[in-house]
């Protein structure tokens, strides 16, 4: 896997302080994306055990409420096998701090994928320039959903995501 930046201290990705991967990689290429930098997977630097221990390292501070996977797309072939390391480790490490993580893909085609059982709040779908409205919280155009991945998964109908929050800021 290789990634582009960590962000510290945001507001901007999820609820609360938290610390940004952003990961190389993405073949959704969407029109107008804001970060078409990080599309080719062999962009970037190498993710390693250096990069790994500076994440964990702003996870240890008790302000920071979790961390933020994005990109590029961390589901991309070229991350999901890194990604899900990844994530199981930060959920041992630090069960009380959430993973939020962004993605071009639909819901309903990755559900079942392992990496979800750490995943709190998945933002799904491809940016839609025509769709775009600044006012949505925590995604960038209408058709995205901000999912709660563990009460989804444990519902009667995993097909049907729960939506974590109102879409527009109040």
């Amino acid at each position: 896997m290789r990634y582009h930046n960590i962000t510290k201290d945001d507001m901007l990705n999820g609820d609360g302080l938290r610390v940004v991967l952003w990961v190389a990689g993405c073949d959704h290429c969407c029109k107008d994306c804001h970060n078409p930098v990080t599309w080719d997977p062999d962009g970037g630097l190498p993710f390693n055990d250096e990069v790994k221990q500076e994440l964990f390292n702003e996870l240890d501070r008790d302000y920071i409420s979790g961390i933020t996977l994005s990109g590029g797309d961390p589901l991309h072939q070229a991350n999901l096998m890194d990604i899900t390391v990844l994530a199981g480790e930060i959920r041992d490490k630090y069960p009380d701090k959430t993973i939020w993580l962004y993605t071009g893909a639909d819901w309903e085609s990755i559900y079942e994928l392992p990496v979800m059982k750490y995943i709190d709040v998945l933002v799904d779908g491809e940016f839609e320039a025509d769709k775009k409205d600044v006012k949505l919280r925590w995604k960038g155009s209408s058709n995205q959903r901000v999912i709660d991945v563990q009460e989804t998964l444990n519902s009667d109908n995993p097909l049907t995501p729960v939506i974590h929050c109102p879409d527009y800021y109040e």
